[in-house]
């Protein structure tokens, strides 16, 4: 970390003093090869610092550790880093962001360098590696292919817990036919009616018994025989 502040001081006395030996006004705080001559000694320092896997040392920078991290990983792609072939640089409110063209032994990429408009605090460091068409359209074919297999993958998933449904119900009814069924009870016959006809003949012979016996004057009825009554059938007086 202390080699980059020293670097950056450095960059930012010689953009002042050749701010101010210029006869023309600058558009911005530094010049086009200003800007390249600064990005370049950026981009050679972290690379030297990811190589000697010095990262971890600038974990309480943000931008610096995420820089250097995203560097790291474009060296997959890039390959050896071969160098710089120029840049540019762009001016914004109270920015100024450099572009660097890397070359790399698999792939090119660009660096931006993002500083304030002092030259004194990084704002951010990304790392953007080149890529061919036919490259491209195969990450792109990939990550089709990737997600075409998630969702067949999902609907396939479904349709089996949707069987599973089928064979659940099967099983329910099967278990309910073999189930034993409740046994069922006799059918109780009741004497209820039959009784009650016979009470009901009883007293109708008491009646007629007393009614004999009050008109004879006699004074109990122990010379009648009572029998019993029975109903016959309405159907035969009618034929008769």
């Amino acid at each position: 970390m202390k080699k980059l502040l020293v670097i950056l001081g450095m960059i930012t006395c010689m953009a002042c003093l050749a701010a101010c030996g210029e006869e023309e006004a600058q558009s911005g705080p530094i010049s086009q090869e200003q800007a390249v001559q600064i990005g370049t000694t950026i981009v050679d320092q972290m690379n030297t610092i990811v190589s000697q896997g010095a990262i971890e040392q600038y974990v309480d920078q943000p931008v610096l550790y995420s820089g250097f991290q995203g560097w790291e990983s474009a060296l997959k792609d890039i390959g050896t880093y071969e160098g710089v072939s120029g840049g540019s640089v762009s001016f914004m409110d109270d920015e100024v962001a450099i572009n660097i063209n890397v070359l790399g032994s698999s792939h090119d990429a660009d660096v931006e360098i993002v500083l304030d408009d002092a030259l004194a605090t990084y704002i951010g460091i990304t790392t953007n590696v080149h890529y061919s068409t036919g490259e491209i359209m195969a990450k792109a074919g990939m990550n089709t292919l990737i997600g075409m297999g998630t969702v067949f993958a999902v609907l396939i998933l479904i349709s089996l817990i949707i069987s599973c449904f089928t064979f659940i119900s099967k099983f329910e009814k099967q278990k309910k036919q073999e189930a034993p069924a409740p046994a069922v009870a006799a059918p109780v016959v009741e004497q209820t009616a039959a009784n009650e006809e016979l009470s009901d003949d009883t007293e109708l012979v008491a009646v007629i018994a007393a009614a004999i016996a009050a008109y004879e004057g006699a004074a109990s009825t122990d010379g009648f025989v009572v029998r019993s009554i029975r109903k016959s059938n309405k159907s035969k007086w009618q034929n008769a």
